[in-house]
C-alpha cells in the first residue's frame, strides 16, 4: 500500500501522509498521479488535500496513518511544471507549499467541488471496457446504460451523458473500473483568420525578429519601449504567431481596469477563444476560463497578478505588460511577484518570456546589463508621435484653486478652446485628506489606525483609506465645539468641482476608485474620450496604466511632491516611473504634446536628473546609488513583520528573533530593527519590522530558512502574528 503525501491549506510548511481511500480500485491506485485532488480527514474537519508525491513508507507509525476519504479527480487538475513552479516558490519565498498550490486552483476546486470541464471532457471505453459484450452489467442499470451508449458511440460529452439521466457517480464508478476512460477536446491547431496588423517599424521589427530568434526554447527579452512607442503592437504579432503555431499565449496585466481595454484590442484582432482571469469575476466565471486555458480551448489567456498560475495544455508565449507595476507583487498571504514567477515558468515550460515597459524596474534592467535577458530597445513612438516637451510649473507663492495654478489653468483653457483634451493628473482621491478645525487645530482621524481621515464630500462621509473605516461628518470639532472645519489639501473631488465651474461647457470625468466603481463605467469613459472632442481627463493612478487616448495634448501633474520625500528607498524609482507613464499620455498621435509637472521644488536633484536625463539615465544613477548601498538587485531583502494588540509583544518577538539569529549566524547579514512600521497602528494591530539584507543571494536564502526555522520556535510568536516576505515591494 502506498503512502500518499498531500499538500493541505494552512500555515504549516510540511506534507501531510495519509494511506489511499479504501474502496480505490487498486488499477486506479497504480496510475495516480501528482496534482490530483482528495478529500482528506484533517483534525476534525475533511478538506480537500492535493497529492504531491507517492512513497513506499511514512515516519509515522502505521497506527497513526489515517486513511484519505474519497479520490476526487481522474486527472491532475495542476500539470505537472505547475507543481514544479509552486515548489520551487514555496521553497523560494519560504511559504507553505498547500497553500501555494490551493492559491493556483479556482475557489471552487479549492472547496472539493467535482471537476467539470465545462463540457469539453469526453468519455470513451478503455481497452478493458470495449472487451465488454453487449448488455453487461446489468446488475447496475445507470452503469449499463452508459455502456450501452459508449458501445455505440465513439465518445461522449459530459454534457450529453448527464442529458441522459446518467450522474457523475456512475462515470467514476466506471472509470474506477478501468472500463471507461476520459479525453480531453483537442485545441483547434488554427483558430480563424486574424486581422492584419500594423506595418511594423524598423525598431519593432528588430524586437519581434529577436524574439523569434529564441522561439525555440526559453529566453527572457525586456522590451525597453518609451510610451507610445508601439510595444502592444509588438505583442500581438507575436501572439499571432504563436496561435499560428497552434500554441497558446498569456498575457498579464497590472490592473483589471486595463482588461477590458486589453480584451477590447485582442477580439478586434483574433478570431480566437480569449480566456480572460482577474479577481473581478465570479467564481463560476473564473472556473470557465481556467478550464478553458486547461483545455487548450483558449488560445489567449489574458489576467491579473493570480493569472501566472493558469495551466496551459501548449504553452507558447508569456507576456508580462507593464513589468515595473508594484501590483504584480502579492502584499499579503502568500507574497509572491508574478513577474519573477512569469520568468522561472517560462524557464520550466521551456518557452520565451517578454517583459515590456516604458519604465524597467531596476531589477530587470539589471538581468539585462548582466546577460541575463535581452535587452530591445523601441526609441521613437510609433507613426507620427513624438515625445511630449516637459516643463515644471513653480507653486511657491502661487494661489492656487483645487490644487491648480493659474499657469495650468491658462494653459488649460487653451488647449480646450482648440478642440483638444486635457489630463490631469492627482494621486489623491476623495474630497481633501484632512477635514481640520481651524480654531484648534485638531484633525479627524481614525479610530483604529494612525492616520487622518479623508473627507468624501459627496458621500458626506470620513473615511480611512487603510482600514475603510467610516464615519459621518462631524457638525462641531469634537475638541472644542467650533463649528470652524475645514478641508484641508485637495482630492480629486475638490478639483473636479473646480473644474466644472471653471469650464461649464466642457465635460469632466474623473477616474478613480470611486467614480470607477461600477462595471463598465471605466470602458464607458473611456469610449466618451475616444470620441475625440474637446474634454477633461482628471484622475489617479488609474489612468496612467497603458490607457491610450490620442485626442490628449497636455497633461498636468498636479502635485509631484510627495513622491519627492518617501521613505522608501523604492520611492526615486517609482516617482520616476509614474511622472514618465502619466507623461506618455500626451501626444501619442499626430498631435505635439507637453507636460506641466506643478511643485514647490523644482531645483530637486531628482526631478531635475529625471527631466533633463530622461528615465534611461535616471534610473542608471539610481542603479549606481543602488549599488554604493547594496540594495536590490545588488542585494537582497528579507522583511520579517510582526503586530499585536500591543506594540511590545511585537517588538519582543523581533527583538528574541534577533538575537537568536545573531548568535546563530554571525555576520550573516546585516540586520536593521525592530522598527514600528511607518504606519504603526492599523485595524487596532501595532505592526513591527526587523529588515534583514545580505549581498550574496544564496546567503539570504540560507537566511530566510534560518528565520523561519527560529521563529516557529520563539515562545514570543505564540502571542503575535507574524510573516516573513522576500524580496519586499513596500516597505511601508
Amino acid at each position: 500500500m502506498p503512502i500518499l503525501r498531500l499538500a493541505i491549506a494552512c500555515p504549516l510548511r510540511q506534507l501531510f501522509d495519509y494511506t489511499p481511500p479504501p474502496d480505490l480500485n487498486p488499477d486506479t491506485l497504480e496510475l495516480l498521479k501528482p496534482g490530483v485532488r482528495l478529500l482528506v480527514p484533517f483534525g476534525r474537519r475533511q478538506v480537500t488535500a492535493i497529492l504531491v508525491e507517492t512513497a513506499a513508507e511514512s515516519a509515522l507509525p502505521a497506527d497513526k496513518l489515517r486513511a484519505a476519504v474519497q479520490l476526487l479527480d481522474t486527472e491532475p487538475v495542476l500539470t505537472q511544471p505547475l507543481l514544479q513552479l509552486c515548489q520551487w516558490a514555496a521553497t523560494y519565498y519560504k511559504h507553505p507549499l498547500g497553500e501555494i498550490l490551493f492559491a493556483a486552483l479556482p475557489a471552487q476546486l479549492r472547496r472539493g467541488t467535482e471537476h467539470n470541464p465545462a463540457g469539453t471532457r469526453q468519455w470513451r471505453l478503455s481497452d478493458a471496457g470495449k472487451g465488454l459484450p453487449a448488455g453487461a452489467l446489468r446488475r447496475a442499470p445507470k452503469q449499463a446504460q452508459l455502456l450501452s451508449l459508449l458501445q455505440s458511440q465513439p465518445a461522449l460529452s459530459d454534457a450529453e451523458i448527464a442529458s441522459q439521466g446518467i450522474s457523475r457517480a456512475v462515470l467514476r464508478q466506471l472509470a474506477d473500473k478501468s472500463i471507461i476512460e476520459s479525453v480531453d477536446s483537442p485545441l483547434r491547431p488554427r483558430p480563424g483568420s486574424s486581422a492584419s496588423g500594423l506595418e511594423l517599424s524598423p525598431e519593432q521589427r528588430t524586437a519581434l525578429s529577436a524574439i523569434n530568434s529564441h522561439a525555440a526554447g526559453f529566453s527572457c527579452h525586456l522590451l525597453d519601449g518609451v510610451t507610445g512607442s508601439g510595444k502592444t503592437e509588438v505583442y500581438l504579432q507575436l501572439i499571432a504567431q504563436v496561435v499560428e503555431a497552434g500554441r497558446q499565449a498569456l498575457v498579464l496585466v497590472p490592473e483589471i481596469g486595463l482588461t477590458p481595454q486589453t480584451l477590447s484590442r485582442f477580439r478586434e484582432r483574433f478570431d480566437a477563444e480569449i480566456a480572460v482571469l482577474h479577481s473581478g469575476h465570479t467564481d463560476a466565471a473564473r472556473l470557465k476560463a481556467w478550464e478553458a486555458a486547461r483545455s487548450g480551448r483558449a488560445h489567449i489567456v489574458i489576467g491579473t497578478r493570480s493569472a501566472i498560475f493558469t495551466p496551459l495544455l501548449k504553452p507558447g508565449v508569456i507576456i508580462v505588460d507593464e513589468e515595473h507595476d508594484a501590483s504584480f507583487k502579492q502584499q499579503d498571504g502568500f507574497r509572491y511577484s508574478a513577474r519573477d514567477i512569469a520568468v522561472k515558468r517560462a524557464q520550466l515550460e521551456e518557452i520565451p518570456v517578454l517583459l515590456g515597459s516604458a519604465t524597467p524596474s531596476l531589477e530587470s534592467m539589471y538581468n539585462a546589463q548582466q546577460g541575463r535577458y535581452q535587452h530591445l530597445f523601441l526609441r521613437e513612438r510609433a507613426g507620427a508621435g513624438v515625445l511630449p516637451e516637459i516643463a515644471t510649473l513653480d507653486l511657491r507663492k502661487q494661489h492656487l484653486q483645487g490644487g491648480m495654478s493659474a499657469a495650468l489653468l491658462d494653459a488649460v483653457s487653451a488647449e480646450l478652446a482648440a478642440g483638444n483634451q486635457v489630463l490631469l493628473f492627482l494621486n489623491r482621491r476623495g474630497y481633501a485628506p484632512t477635514l481640520q478645525c481651524h480654531d484648534c487645530g485638531y484633525v479627524a482621524g481614525c479610530k483604529h489606525c494612525d492616520a487622518h481621515l479623508t473627507w468624501h464630500r459627496a458621500a458626506g462621509q470620513l473615511r480611512c483609506h487603510h482600514c475603510d473605516w467610516r464615519c459621518a461628518v462631524p457638525r462641531a470639532c469634537p475638541d472644542c465645539r467650533s463649528s470652524q472645519l475645514a478641508a484641508s489639501g485637495v482630492g480629486t473631488e475638490q478639483t473636479e468641482q473646480v473644474l466644472t465651474n471653471l469650464f461649464p461647457a466642457v465635460p469632466v470625468f474623473r477616474v478613480d476608485r470611486d467614480s470607477m466603481r461600477t462595471k463598465g463605467a471605466l470602458e464607458a469613459v473611456t469610449e466618451q474620450v475616444n470620441l475625440g472632442k474637446p474634454c477633461l481627463l482628471l484622475g489617479t493612478q488609474m489612468l496612467t496604466k497603458g490607457h491610450h487616448f490620442p485626442g490628449i495634448t497636455l497633461v498636468g501633474l498636479l502635485d509631484s511632491d510627495a513622491a519627492l520625500f518617501s521613505a522608501d528607498f523604492r520611492g526615486p524609482e517609482r516617482m520616476g516611473q509614474l511622472l514618465t507613464q502619466v507623461a506618455g499620455r500626451a501626444g501619442r498621435e499626430d498631435k505635439t504634446g507637453r507636460v506641466l509637472i506643478q511643485t514647490h521644488y523644482p531645483d530637486h536633484p531628482l526631478l531635475n536628473a529625471l527631466l533633463q536625463g530622461g528615465y534611461q539615465n535616471y534610473a542608471q544613477q539610481l542603479l549606481e546609488e543602488r549599488r554604493q548601498g547594496g540594495l536590490p538587485p545588488f542585494g537582497q531583502l528579507l522583511l520579517v513583520r510582526a503586530d499585536a494588540r500591543n506594540a511590545q509583544a511585537a517588538e519582543q518577538f523581533l527583538s528574541a528573533l534577533r538575537r537568536q539569529l545573531e548568535q546563530r549566524y554571525p555576520g550573516g547579514a546585516q540586520l536593521i530593527g525592530p522598527l514600528p512600521a511607518p504606519l504603526q497602528r492599523k485595524q487596532n494591530r501595532y505592526r513591527m519590522q526587523l529588515l534583514a539584507s545580505s549581498s550574496n543571494r544564496g546567503q539570504a536564502q540560507a537566511l530566510a530558512a534560518a528565520l523561519i526555522s527560529t521563529a516557529e520556535s520563539l515562545p514570543e510568536a505564540k502571542s503575535v502574528q507574524w510573516s516573513l516576505d522576500v524580496d519586499p515591494q513596500d516597505m511601508t
